[in-house]
C-alpha cells in the first residue's frame, strides 16, 4: 500500500479545557507576547476523531500520523494503533521553550519528530478529509505540489505581523526578478489559470509583497526545514522561545515560501480541479450551511476555522461534529473498542 518513499502526517493538538493545561497557562500569562493569545485558540471542539477517520478512509496510503502534543492524549484515542506516532513537545523542542502555548515553536521544529518521513503533510486539528484524496494531490515525483503565485499582503487583523516577517526573510536571502528568471515554469505556469494575474500585476515590484495562500493541508520536505535553520538559527529560536505568539514570531508558511522559491516543489492549481478544499470560518450565521456542505461531500477537505464572536458555541459544535459523523460514523483503528471486520 505505502511507497517507497512514505508519507506522513503531522498534528498537533491541545485540549485547552484541561485543567493541568490551564493552570500552567495561568502560570505564564504574563510571558504572552504582543499577538492575538485569545482563548478560542484552544476551545475544544471534541472533533480530533473524525480528523484520524478521514485520513485513515480517505487517505489510505498515509505511513504515519504524528499526533503532537503536550502530553495530553484524548481519551477515545488508542495508543496501540499501527499508524500512530504519539510525540510529546519535550521529544523534539528544547526543554527550556516549554511549556509553549504557541503552535509556532512546534510547527518550527516538526522535523527533528523521531522517525518523521522525508516528505509530509502538515495538518491542523481543525482540517477534515470527507471525500477521497490521492497521494498525488499532495506530491508528485517525489515533490510536494504547490502553487506560486504571488498576492499582497492584506492588513485587516494584526495578525499579519508573522506574514510580513516571513517574506521579509525571503528578501534577505532573494532577489525575485533573479528568481523568475531562473524558475520561470514555477512563476508562470499555465496551470495556475485566473491566479497567474496576481503574479503578473506585481512583477515590477522589486521585492516580494507576498505569496497566495490555500490554507489547506501543506506538503513539505524535511530537507527544507533543515536548509532554512541552517542559516536563519537565531531568528527560529527566537520564536521558539516565545511561550506565547508575539508581533516578532515567524511560522510553519516561512518554509513554503523557501520551498517555492528555491524551486523544491511541483506546480499546480491547488485550488480548482479534482481533491477541492474549502476553508471557512464557522459562525452562529452559516454553521447550518456549512453542515449541509459536509453532509453533501462537497469538498474533499474541509477546513473549518473557530471564530471569537459565536454566541452559541454548544450549537454549532453540535451541528459540525454531527455532518461529520454523518460522513465517518465508522470508528478508525486509531480509535479504542475498534472491531475489525475480518
Amino acid at each position: 500500500m505505502y511507497s517507497k518513499n512514505p508519507i506522513d502526517v503531522v498534528i498537533p493538538w491541545v485540549d485547552g479545557s484541561d485543567s493541568e493545561w490551564l493552570m500552567s497557562y495561568s502560570n505564564h500569562a504574563n510571558e504572552a507576547g504582543r499577538d492575538s493569545n485569545s482563548a478560542v485558540r484552544y476551545r475544544d471542539w471534541d472533533n480530533l476523531q473524525y480528523l484520524f477517520r478521514g485520513i485513515e478512509k480517505f487517505m489510505p496510503w498515509v505511513r504515519t500520523v504524528h499526533l503532537v502534543t503536550n502530553g495530553q492524549r484524548p481519551a477515545w484515542l488508542n495508543m496501540e494503533a499501527e499508524k500512530l506516532h504519539f510525540v510529546c513537545h519535550e521529544e523534539f523542542i528544547p526543554s527550556d521553550c516549554l511549556p509553549t502555548f504557541s503552535v509556532r515553536p512546534i510547527e518550527l521544529n516538526i522535523h527533528r519528530i523521531p522517525g518523521l518521513a522525508d516528505r509530509f503533510i502538515y495538518f491542523n486539528d481543525d482540517f477534515f478529509v470527507t471525500a477521497p484524496v490521492s497521494e498525488d494531490r499532495f506530491f508528485h515525483d517525489g515533490l510536494p505540489c504547490d502553487m506560486l503565485a504571488l498576492d499582497a499582503i492584506q492588513p485587516v487583523t494584526p495578525r499579519e505581523h508573522v506574514l510580513q516577517n516571513n517574506v521579509a526573510i525571503i528578501n534577505k536571502h532573494f532577489s525575485k526578478w533573479e528568481q523568475m528568471r531562473t524558475h520561470k515554469r514555477d512563476y508562470f505556469c499555465l496551470r495556475y489559470g485566473r491566479f497567474l494575474y496576481r503574479t503578473l500585476a506585481l512583477i515590477p515590484w522589486h521585492y516580494y509583497t507576498y505569496f497566495f495562500s490555500t490554507h489547506l493541508p501543506q506538503a513539505y520536505l524535511k530537507s527544507v526545514f533543515e536548509d532554512l535553520w541552517s542559516v536563519e538559527y537565531d531568528v527560529l529560536m527566537e520564536t521558539t522561545r516565545h511561550r506565547f505568539r508575539d508581533i516578532t514570531d515567524v511560522n510553519q508558511s516561512l518554509f513554503r515560501y523557501w520551498q517555492m522559491v528555491t524551486g523544491r516543489f511541483y506546480p499546480r492549481n491547488m485550488v480548482t480541479g479534482t481533491s477541492r478544499g474549502s476553508v471557512t470560518q464557522v459562525t452562529d450565521e452559516n454553521a447550518n450551511t456549512i453542515s449541509k456542505m459536509i453532509r453533501q461531500q462537497k469538498y474533499n477537505i474541509f477546513v473549518l476555522n473557530d471564530c471569537e464572536d459565536i454566541r452559541d458555541f454548544e450549537r454549532c459544535k453540535t451541528l459540525i461534529n454531527d455532518a461529520l459523523q454523518s460522513v465517518l460514523p465508522e470508528k478508525s483503528r486509531f480509535e479504542k473498542i475498534y472491531k475489525s471486520e475480518d
